[in-house]
């Protein structure tokens, strides 16, 4: 793949904390990037990990009692058992289910990019700062991003510009079906036109049963080996389809726990294992 690391400069943008932990980032939105980050961050925290949640901008957010609140933020808040409160987690919030930008748009509202760069610092801040019980614990953070890393939060901060401030190593969240090969690629390559660290890829969604589906069967199978070798990336975990987990209702299945608790995710949030 092309070398282009000068892609998405942000060097004219202050720079930000360096933390350890994991950003987690979605092919393509409705891939389950949610659940993923929700289920790193309980893996973690079962670990004897701190962890505080980031979710720098939400779209498709509900209103209650005169609030715009983030049911993505919930389910992260509730999986680390974060220490910051809904707001501090989702610093932008919008009604609409559209890429920031045009949300923000459609609420008569502006980007604020500096809330989301403040955000991070306060994020940076709690993760720093003694824990509630006085414990000393290795503390990190799990970052979500928004839509895939070309979707736009502003006009011309996207996604993909955030991820090189922060300078995390990304977990791709892919589709288990078909389709998935193309779209994880050219994630992989914008990522390592931008620079990025990649962790490496989770398959979510897959169908357990998926010998007995045809020729879905046959891509399910297969796809996880195909971008990995054609990738150069390692798969972290296949997540199957849980309907026992839940965003809506905060809840990790056994299945989804199980699957993702293959992974050392201590160890690729650069903490000790």
């Amino acid at each position: 793949m092309t070398n282009c690391h000068d892609s998405f400069d942000v060097s004219h943008l202050p720079a930000l904390p360096q933390l350890a932990g994991l950003a987690v980032v979605g092919t393509d939105t409705g891939v389950g990037k949610t659940v993923v980050a929700g289920a790193i961050a309980r893996n973690l925290r079962s670990n004897g990990v701190r962890v505080e949640v980031f979710k720098p901008v939400a779209t498709g957010c509900r209103r209650l009692a005169g609030m715009l609140v983030s049911e993505d933020a919930e389910f992260l808040s509730a999986c680390a058992d974060a220490s910051l409160s809904l707001a501090e987690i989702a610093p932008l919030r919008f009604a609409a289910p559209a890429a920031p930008n045009v949300a923000a748009r459609k609420q008569g509202a502006d980007v604020d990019v500096q809330a989301i760069l403040d955000g991070y610092c306060r994020l940076a801040q709690a993760v720093q700062a003694p824990w509630r019980d006085g414990d000393d614990k290795p503390a990190c953070v799990v970052v979500e991003g928004v839509g895939g890393l070309l979707c736009p939060i502003s006009d011309d901060f996207w996604v993909i510009h955030l991820m090189k401030m922060i300078n995390l190593p990304l977990v791709i969240v892919a589709r288990a079906g078909l389709g998935t090969i193309n779209h994880t690629l050219l994630t992989l390559h914008a990522a390592r036109c931008a620079g990025l660290e990649i962790a490496g890829v989770v398959i979510n969604g897959y169908v357990a049963d998926a010998a007995n589906l045809g020729d879905e069967g046959i891509v399910m199978e297969t796809n996880p080996q195909q971008i990995s070798l054609l990738g150069n990336v390692p798969i972290l975990a296949i997540v199957p389809h849980d309907p026992s987990t839940s965003v809506e209702n905060a809840t990790l299945g056994p299945d989804t726990t199980f699957a993702v608790s293959q992974a050392n995710w201590q160890a690729l949030a650069s903490l000790s294992a």
